[in-house]
């Protein structure tokens, strides 16, 4: 099917098939000395194998599968972790694991954290920050020159993601790690990685929330900065292939509200002439790939073919539902917040 031109007519009833849009909230927890505690139970659980932020679709490893990692600490926060993650034996046994939150390095009791935290210069995660507005900040870390930083994130990040990690090769990435700022330092939010150089043209290979931050429009605004980003280097791009089922679900809706926002923003001219608009026009503006453009538009049955051309047809039941989603969608990125010039990679050997 050639959907290459279509057509925006005016507003009908036509009943679409829903797009599952994640509730939104600013959720901005305000950091005490207090610690906060996530419960044990498996309620917190996924209930599915696979887990909102795992990129890539499932796999059998049997050994991966048995977690070995009973609970951590991270900061004012007490998590059970959910998958496997090869952080050293003598930890496994442990009880408790405690992490320092802005360097990452384990430790196995509160005294050895204590000590140090008395040594440890950190604040933030190292690298340079990229973003800044209000208590939000994105930092860009390189693989190769925080391989240590890099290693330590990527086991934090296997607890909670069901798929494989490389965990020591970490020079081929850059992770860009969201954070909330307070008097005593930037608290760990989520991140994403992507490759310095991707011949599929992909702008993040794995993406987490914390759990303690989850379904409060975080990892969103993750997906939201990954296409910052691309916007900046003049390029399209998409996730790294599979996804996951509910990282299709996390990304559809990104793809979806984004690409509505753009479609209800056209008007018809002053003649009274329904706006006319390409793919490759959407894809452009919005730095999606043209193929997942065309799959969001498929799946929220918005192509119509209408006396010999392909047309788009929204309903009002569906601006209804993504105006709703919309005002709660309250944390977006701001492009006049981003300070970043990407790097050709091309031209710099190996990284």
């Amino acid at each position: 099917m050639d959907v290459a031109k279509c057509e925006l007519p005016k507003k009908d009833n036509k009943t679409p098939k829903k797009d599952p849009l994640n509730k939104m909230s600013n959720g901005s927890r305000s950091a005490s000395p207090d610690r906060e505690y996530l419960s044990d139970s498996q309620e917190n659980v996924p209930k599915t194998p696979r887990q909102t932020g795992s990129m890539v679709a499932h796999h059998d490893d049997i050994v991966t599968r048995m977690k070995n990692i009973e609970l951590i600490e991270l900061g004012k926060w007490r998590i059970k972790p959910w998958y496997f993650s090869p952080y050293p034996q003598e930890l496994t046994s442990a009880p408790l694991v405690f992490i320092c939150e802005y360097c990452l390095k384990y430790l196995k009791s509160s005294k050895c954290l204590q000590r140090h935290l008395a040594k440890c210069q950190l604040c933030h995660p190292p690298g340079n920050e990229i973003y800044r507005k209000s208590n939000i900040s994105f930092f860009e870390i390189d693989g190769r020159k925080n391989k240590v930083y890099a290693q330590h994130l990527c086991l934090l990040a296997k607890l909670f993601l069901d798929h494989k990690t490389l965990y020591y090769d970490t020079d081929p990435f850059l992770f860009y790690v969201m954070c909330q700022s307070d008097s005593r330092g930037y608290h760990m939010v989520g991140f994403f990685s992507k490759e310095k150089e991707s011949t599929e043209d992909y702008n993040v290979a794995c993406i987490l929330t914390l759990p303690p931050y989850q379904k409060m429009g975080y990892g969103k605004l993750l997906i939201e900065f990954s296409y910052q980003l691309s916007r900046v280097e003049g390029k399209t791009g998409s996730p790294e292939k599979p996804l996951s089922d509910l990282g299709l679900l996390s990304y559809r809706s990104y793809w979806s509200q984004t690409i509505l926002e753009i479609l209800l923003k056209m008007k018809p001219n002053e003649s009274g002439e329904r706006p006319c608009i390409t793919i490759n026009e959407i894809s452009e503006i919005t730095s999606i790939k043209k193929e997942d453009v065309i799959s969001t538009l498929q799946h929220l049955n918005l192509i119509n073919y209408y006396k010999g051309q392909y047309i788009i047809t929204i309903s009002c039941e569906q601006i209804d539902t993504h105006n709703r989603a919309m005002e709660r969608r309250i944390i977006r990125i701001d492009p006049k917040c981003l300070h970043w010039q990407p790097k050709d990679w091309s031209k710099r050997g190996k990284w």
